[in-house]
């Protein structure tokens, strides 16, 4: 899971530097050429996009920084966090959901991708197999148990499972 966002940060640094050293400079040089800097909007939209290319890169940066420190780290291999894949059961409607606990830039919930800042995350985080949790929603309640966890350390030993391209957990059989 890891690997994955690491990949991810990784291509949107690859197409931000093509941009800031390559695209940006040609739109700067090409909105200089049409003359007075004072009153020109494209040289100044061009250098404000510059500013934030190399914000957004500084974030990512930093944010892979950040997936290299926890790879090595000792997280828990029993408590839901980044990079963690949980099963919950809603105890009201016996419905079952696989969440990915991801970068928030990553986040997606039609996909199963929650951050930990997210009011699904921030119950779900640091809790263990077996622990109900509630959610207080603007237009409901819900009450959910984790059935299932494989954390980011278990996730990244994974084996592809035949057929599927989905990776199962070796190792402890605890989850």
């Amino acid at each position: 899971m890891i690997r994955e966002m690491q990949e991810k940060l990784g291509r949107e640094i690859d197409q931000l530097s093509h941009e800031l050293n390559i695209l940006l400079p040609q739109a700067i040089a090409q909105a200089v050429e049409l003359g007075d800097l004072r009153e020109n909007s494209e040289y100044k939209a061009a250098l404000e996009r510059q500013q934030f290319v190399q914000a957004r890169l500084g974030q990512l940066h930093q944010r892979l920084n950040q997936l290299s420190q926890l790879a090595n780290t000792e997280a828990p291999t029993d408590k839901v966090g980044l990079g963690s894949r949980v099963t919950v059961l809603d105890l009201d409607t016996n419905d079952t959901d696989v969440y990915m606990v991801v970068l928030a830039e990553m986040m997606d919930i039609d996909d199963g991708h929650i951050s930990l800042a997210s009011p699904l995350g921030r119950a779900l985080g640091g809790k263990k197999v077996g622990e109900e949790v509630s959610l207080r929603l603007p237009m409901a309640n819900r009450r959910l148990r984790i059935t299932d966890l494989v954390t980011v350390h278990q996730s990244d030993n994974a084996e592809p499972r035949p057929g599927t391209g989905e990776k199962v957990a070796k190792g402890n059989g605890k989850r």
